[in-house]
């Protein structure tokens, strides 16, 4: 299955019907090196996902060319269900780096996706506050993009320090009063 079956990724019965019949590698990478199982993912289809995280052969945490995994693709187009079955595999690691060397977590806070940064920051092997090889925290990509709500929900994390520096040495809430986004400063509870 390559690019062009992706469209189809979204009829259940179609996609079970192909797997049914054997005739398709399920970890096979099409394009960008993406598997049948992230590009379903990344498009929301939850029920695909679930029929593709059935058989045991399938690799539930492989990267694409971009070290994208499933989790990262659907992390990042906000699918929350989709988000909630790929973190109830063994194998999956949700707390990842790309390419870029960004964390998971920080994906969902530059986007605003509060449904995904509440339950990634669930998990605990996920660490709120880990910088990316920028030295930018999910904090920081949250305060940035004015995502009040995100912001309000990692600073009730103990463990998350608002003034923790980047590689430019800005701190993330002093860095969003600067560029005039006061509102993301405030300490309300989310």
């Amino acid at each position: 299955m390559g690019c062009t079956a992706r469209r189809f990724f979204g009829i259940v019965e179609i996609v079970a019907a192909l797997v049914e019949m054997g005739r398709s590698d399920l970890n096979e990478e099409g394009c960008r090196g993406y598997t049948p199982l992230s590009w379903s993912a990344c498009n929301g289809h939850g029920g695909v996902v679930k029929l593709f995280l059935g058989p045991a052969e399938i690799d539930p945490d492989k990267p694409g060319n971009d070290s994208r995994t499933p989790l990262w693709r659907a992390a990042g187009s906000g699918h929350v269900e989709v988000v909630k079955l790929l973190l109830g595999q063994e194998d999956v690691n949700p707390d990842r780096l790309d390419w870029l060397g960004m964390i998971l977590l920080s994906n969902p806070a530059w986007e605003g996706d509060e449904g995904v940064v509440r339950m990634l920051l669930g998990r605990e092997e996920v660490n709120p506050d880990k910088p990316d090889d920028l030295g930018r925290t999910p904090l920081t990509y949250a305060a940035r993009e004015e995502h009040e709500r995100v912001v309000r929900i990692l600073l009730w994390r103990d463990e998350v320090n608002p003034n923790k520096p980047d590689d430019s040495d800005s701190a993330p809430l002093s860095n969003a009063v600067w560029e005039g986004h006061e509102g993301v400063a405030r300490r309300d509870q989310p």
